[in-house]
């Protein structure tokens, strides 16, 4: 950093501004994350079960059948 800018100072060609966490630098073309954008995160996933899924061994899934040496 030269001498010219202090810690509290933003870059040159960015700005700043001043939150309950201390100085903020603005970068230009960001935007900070919304609640908006979490939720449609949320929303836009993949759905979970909520219970616990038996597997599915039988018939087609069956992969102790298919470990069968003979026919009959």
């Amino acid at each position: 950093m030269s001498k010219e800018q202090s810690h509290t100072s933003a870059p040159k060609g960015f700005e700043d501004e001043s939150t309950e966490a201390g100085q903020q630098t603005l970068v230009p073309g960001v935007a900070p994350v919304t609640l908006g954008d979490r939720l449609a995160l949320l929303a836009n996933a993949p759905m979970l079960p909520r219970a616990r899924q038996r597997s599915a061994d039988h018939g087609l899934f069956d992969e102790n059948a298919r470990k069968q040496i003979e026919m009959f």
